[in-house]
């Protein structure tokens, strides 16, 4: 009878997206369940495999992660190259206050456990400490869009895309060398063992990639969060009686318009949407338990302070794991790979902090 009930609460959010928003809303809210459902269920991640390839040794996760991204990237740049400007890929400039942005989240997320759509998929789950970092999360994307202009003045270069500098052929394969490259890297570094991804991991990043194929074709743009999540802070700013007018990102005839209509016709927010219900799908399919961290006051502060700057950096960065690492190299951008050297230095500095932050709360009987 739950799972009947699941069921049912999937076509009800379908229904509401095609009241809202029309027929492509349906078919973007199933491709973010999809995402949910292989996130949560095959346990695909993106802050995890980080975590392990520096702490543990363990390369499997991130060349999981590599796979879905070649595999998206050699369907993804011919596509964008070919359709005359209907698709649009992940491009964006590489500037000094997205470097540092980059190497802030990537220590941020390391912190609270998950990137953007970490947050999403741990809040999807029932994770409470995942949902608070979600409501950080909110409140520093939209944040961050208040100070885009003055940090963007720090200096960019123009958006550089590996088309543009060797063509489409060319980009896929200087995209595919990369990714090698760095799983080389990551095979070098990995203790025997923990080399190879299992079946699991090789079946989620196949759906990964398709399902990103499809968020393209469909979207019109790569797959993102970060987009969404700042615009639901929007819209709650607004709700409660900010007037973002004088706003010069909101200002933007495309960011006004989509302040004024329902987030359901955001492609980003209902991906988003969708992406939460897959993970709560997997989580009730299961036996669920609860999942009440154990954290001191001060660990709950450090989730909410890690959500905030998670989002604050995410958006001064040009995106998250999804947007900048995973899509932007995947569409040939070099903010994507600029992104994900800085981010992963970040990580490594993340992955210390996280046990000095996160303190377990003492229980009772416990030595002090």
């Amino acid at each position: 009878m739950a799972r009947a009930a699941l069921l049912l609460l999937v076509l009800a959010l379908a229904a509401l997206a095609l009241l809202a928003a029309g027929p492509r809303a349906i078919l973007l809210l199933l491709i973010g369940v999809g995402f949910g459902l292989v996130l949560e269920g095959l346990r695909f991640g993106f802050a995890g495999p980080w975590r392990l390839l520096v702490a543990e040794r363990d390369a499997r996760g991130f060349l999981a992660q590599l796979i879905a991204i070649g595999a998206t990237a050699a369907v993804a740049i011919p596509l964008i190259a070919g359709a005359g400007g209907e698709l649009q890929g992940a491009a964006a400039p590489v500037g000094i206050a997205m470097i540092a942005a980059a190497f802030v989240f990537g220590a941020a997320m390391q912190v609270v456990m998950g990137c953007g759509s970490g947050t999403l998929v741990n809040a999807g789950s029932g994770n409470l400490v995942g949902a608070l970092a979600l409501f950080g999360f909110i409140a520093g994307s939209f944040a961050g869009t208040l100070h885009l202009g003055a940090f963007a003045a720090l200096g960019t270069l123009p958006v550089i895309t590996l088309q543009g500098v060797a063509g489409t052929g060319g980009a896929v394969a200087l995209t595919l060398a990369g990714l090698a490259l760095a799983g080389g890297l990551a095979l070098r570094a990995a203790q025997p063992g923990r080399r190879m991804p299992p079946a699991r991991l090789w079946l989620a990043a196949g759906l990964i990639a398709a399902l990103a194929t499809l968020n393209l074709i469909v979207a019109g743009q790569p797959w993102g969060v970060v987009y969404g999540l700042g615009l639901w802070g929007a819209k709650i700013a607004t709700g409660l009686g900010a007037d973002l007018s004088g706003a010069a990102f909101w200002a933007q005839p495309a960011n006004a318009r989509r302040l004024a209509e329902t987030i359901l016709a955001d492609v980003t927010s209902v991906t988003n949407i969708g992406l939460i219900a897959g993970a709560f799908i997997v989580m009730r399919w299961r036996a669920p338990t609860a999942q009440v961290a154990p954290l001191a006051p001060r660990g709950w502060l450090a989730v909410l302070a890690g959500g905030l700057v998670l989002g604050y950096s995410a958006r001064l960065a040009m995106g998250c794991n999804v947007g900048a690492f995973f899509s932007g190299i995947a569409s040939g951008s070099l903010h994507g790979w600029v992104w994900f050297a800085a981010a992963f230095a970040g990580s490594r500095l993340g992955v210390g902090l996280r046990g000095r932050l996160l303190v377990p709360a003492r229980t009772a009987g416990a030595p002090a």
